[in-house]
């Protein structure tokens, strides 16, 4: 099987500073890969080099295209990889204000995404943004409202339904709980994984929860200092951790 997203050993570094350091993995489709690793630990770095918000110092980025097959992400044009993020890519920031645009409707928000592919029909665009408001659990009946008047996991919701109404098939997610109530993280986390499921979505999450990696990722990639000390199945990876670094994640969460 051709992979979705293979990258291939992609390295950033900020003068001295080492933000990532020969990272390499393949991902398949319908696959969920979570990142975890202390602040300052590269995850982050590489999520945004992977999804083309920083230009990597060396590697490949190859996701295999719909129309060409596997293609070279970070050789992409400007505008293929534009498309590329409107289209078959999705992006969930941590901090939904990042990923909405605050002055437009919650309707307008989704919308905007289907029009960025094409859609033209302003019947079949707010029929389409309101049934997605319901998928994330918002009532209809706030269609006009603005992101601004909703609470932080409902601007969470819409941010994933602007993302998730154009049907991409790669979803980078960046601490998608992160900032949120426990009890709002939770219900978060439940539809997460329940859109994952249906839509047979693959997923990258970066995350410093290892709680969130344990519900949603097949995968799971430990890293320290902008390198992968440890990667394996999810379960196997928390249950039985062989790095020194990952032991200490995993019993730091257990001692609290």
């Amino acid at each position: 099987m051709t992979p979705l997203l293979s990258v291939q050993g992609i390295t950033k570094r900020y003068g001295a500073h080492i933000g990532c350091a020969d990272v390499s993995f393949d991902l398949y489709p319908g696959e969920v890969m979570g990142i975890v690793g202390e602040s300052g630990s590269g995850k982050s770095t590489l999520l945004n080099c992977m999804a083309g918000h920083l230009t990597p110092d060396a590697g490949h980025v190859v996701f295999d295209t719909r129309t060409d097959g596997p293609r070279d992400t970070i050789t992409m044009s400007e505008p293929e990889r534009r498309m590329l993020g409107r289209t078959d890519w999705a992006f969930v920031h941590q901090h939904a204000r990042d990923g909405l645009r605050m002055g437009v409707s919650a309707g307008g928000n989704v919308g905007e995404r289907l029009m960025a592919v094409g859609d033209r029909h302003y019947g079949d665009i707010r029929d389409k943004a309101m049934d997605w408001l319901g998928r994330v659990e918002i009532d209809a009946s706030r269609v006009d409202d603005r992101p601004r008047t909703f609470s932080g996991g409902m601007q969470q919701r819409l941010q994933i339904a602007r993302n998730l109404v154009t049907g991409p098939r790669l979803v980078f997610m960046d601490e998608p709980t992160g900032g949120l109530d426990v009890s709002v993280q939770a219900r978060l986390l439940d539809l997460l994984r329940g859109l994952v499921r249906d839509m047979g979505l693959s997923a990258i999450i970066v995350t410093h929860d290892l709680a969130v990696v344990r519900l949603l990722a097949d995968r799971l990639m430990v890293m320290k200092s902008g390198r992968v000390v440890e990667s394996g199945l999810t379960d196997q990876v928390l249950d039985d951790p062989q790095h020194a670094y990952s032991q200490l994640l995993v019993s730091s969460v257990l001692q609290v």
